[in-house]
């Protein structure tokens, strides 16, 4: 079985503020399709993936806790790992060469793919859809009782950073990258999150699962906006499978290889109803030292729904709203998705094809 290595990163704010508002790339690169993974690819020995220590990143702890990326990589290709807080870094990441592949959000996929003009990275799968919301202290009630509070968000830019600005602007409220406006967006680690929240340093915060849970069960926080009640039929995109375009282009083997223990994975949570908290709250322990109480795991799990589909029709409102936002440059996402290696492997299994809806290989 491979040997999983693996390794902590943190990269400062003003990095990550730096390359979230670097202008786009003048001119797409030549595309060239990946090739097929049943074609001659140069030889690698080793695949670097990134992931969060999320409940929103299940597929990622489960597969790699239960041994499915080993499993379906084989003995030659060693997988090692990288864990992030929030999705600017892991782009950073990426973007750098440092790792191949990640688990992230859409919306930092979307930033790295119309900066660099379609060059740096393909979503080749879904991973979580659901499981974030905004969560506030006692007193406040309703969007109305925003005004002048500060709220957090993981990092500037990501998934839950551009919801949480859109959803103010929709309620009238201006915000500002720096912390300014209306209502003061202070984008910060999660953990420090729940800190400052508890110390009623925060208002509330827009966060994914199991963070939502955490503010409620351990802090008394309360809802007060599902993103679920902001999308058709409450699906929207948490995580997605994002993988460097040079790696996927010349090891589209490893890759189809990676995306059968994602899948494995994503099927044995589906599978594993009682296993799968246990599971998951175990590697989370490993990577933050503690272990979710049990109310907070069985609490995100029921928020949080585990696919391989990446809702790839949701992705053209998620650049407008990227936009909106200010955390975003204009530009093109056709082509974003590569979904050709996913949809061989469920055709195989004669399971239903996932759909690029039009931006992208499908």
């Amino acid at each position: 079985m491979n040997k999983i290595i693996r390794t902590t990163t943190a990269l400062t704010t003003l990095g990550l503020v730096a390359a979230m508002m670097a202008g786009c790339a003048s001119a797409a690169a030549d595309e060239k399709p990946a090739a097929d993974a049943t074609s001659a690819a140069p030889s690698v020995s080793e695949i670097r993936l990134g992931y969060f220590a999320n409940v929103t990143h299940a597929p990622a702890l489960v597969g790699l806790e239960e041994g499915l990326f080993a499993d379906a990589l084989g003995d030659d290709v060693k997988i090692t790992t990288q864990v992030f807080n929030a999705g600017p870094a892991a782009i950073e990441a990426l973007s750098a060469g440092a790792i191949d592949a990640t688990y992230i959000g859409p919306n930092p996929s979307i930033n790295t793919f119309i900066q660099s003009g379609g060059a740096s990275a393909r979503i080749v799968a879904g991973a979580a859809i659901g499981g974030a919301a905004l969560v506030v202290r006692d007193g406040i009630d309703s969007p109305e009782d925003l005004k002048g509070t500060t709220l957090a968000s993981p990092q500037l830019g990501n998934t839950q950073d551009v919801a949480l600005r859109k959803w103010l602007a929709d309620e009238g409220y201006e915000t500002d990258t720096a912390g300014g406006g209306d209502v003061h967006v202070t984008p910060t680690e999660n953990a420090q999150t729940l800190t400052l929240f508890q110390q009623g340093q925060l208002d509330g915060a827009w966060l994914p699962e199991p963070w939502v849970s955490r503010l409620i069960v351990d802090a008394g926080a309360h809802v007060l906006q599902d993103e679920a009640d902001l999308w058709d039929d409450g699906a929207f995109p948490t995580t997605v499978l994002l993988v460097r375009k040079e790696f996927l282009d010349e090891h589209p083997d490893v890759v189809a290889e990676l995306l059968k223990g994602h899948e494995a994975a994503v099927q044995w949570i589906a599978d594993n109803p009682d296993e799968a908290p246990g599971v998951i709250n175990g590697a989370i322990e490993k990577e933050t030292g503690k272990p979710l109480d049990d109310a907070v795991i069985e609490r995100a799990l029921e928020h949080v729904t585990f696919s391989v589909d990446p809702v790839a029709d949701t992705f053209e409102t998620l650049v407008q709203n990227g936009i909106d936002a200010g955390t975003q440059k204009k530009g093109s996402i056709d082509g974003l998705f590569d979904l050709r290696l996913l949809n061989e492997q469920l055709k195989a299994e004669g399971e239903d094809t996932v759909s690029a809806a039009g931006l992208g290989e499908d």
